[in-house]
């Protein structure tokens, strides 16, 4: 029999199997209400289709463990809809689908290198580091005398994204993204 993991121990990155799909816990939290049963809520991620679903597990349930492997490659360009890795030790190149990545791809640079996720040989995706040194490509100059309230403006990052950034970061400012919340951490 397949090894079991008891829900209760859920936290982000851990990946299991519910009707043959393998989901990656994004988030879980438990609540008990009253004389009745705990509960645990996860926000997972399909990793064959990836959409990000809810679900909801009586407390103590136990699913079965996806075990997923991970390879260390280099991410090298995106062309026709597909994003191109390299494995740095082979050489070998692999194509994944954009729309399989249009979340992380937000985060990673042409020449960085991502965790590649696959379950029985199978490419199921990537895993990128909680947190990313971007370069901010535009940005508004900073208004004179804003800075009481934590003020905050728009700013576009090397990879296409725009995120809200204090007002001293300036144009060329490699800066900290914190990719689970997509939010400024801080400068680099």
């Amino acid at each position: 029999m397949a090894e079991q993991i008891n829900v209760n121990e859920f936290k982000p990155g851990v990946t299991f199997l519910k009707d043959n799909d393998v989901f990656i816990v994004l988030e879980s939290s438990h609540s008990k209400s009253g004389r009745g049963q705990a509960h645990v809520k996860c926000k997972v991620k399909n990793l064959f289709t990836s959409t990000v679903n809810s679900i909801t597990f009586t407390g103590g349930t136990k699913v079965e463990k996806a075990f997923v492997q991970k390879k260390k490659m280099q991410f090298l360009y995106v062309d026709n809809g597909n994003a191109i890795f390299m494995d740095n030790e082979s050489f070998e190149q692999i194509e994944i689908e954009v729309r399989k990545l249009e979340e992380e791809l937000q985060y990673i640079i042409e020449g960085s290198e991502s965790m590649i996720m696959s379950y029985e040989g199978r490419i199921i995706g990537i895993e990128i580091a909680k947190n990313v040194e971007l370069e901010v490509t535009e940005t508004a100059d900073a208004v004179k005398g804003d800075t009481v309230n934590n003020a905050t403006k728009k700013a576009t990052l090397e990879t296409g994204i725009e995120i809200d950034v204090p007002q001293f970061i300036g144009l060329g400012q490699k800066i900290i993204v914190n990719t689970t919340t997509g939010k400024y951490s801080g400068k680099a």
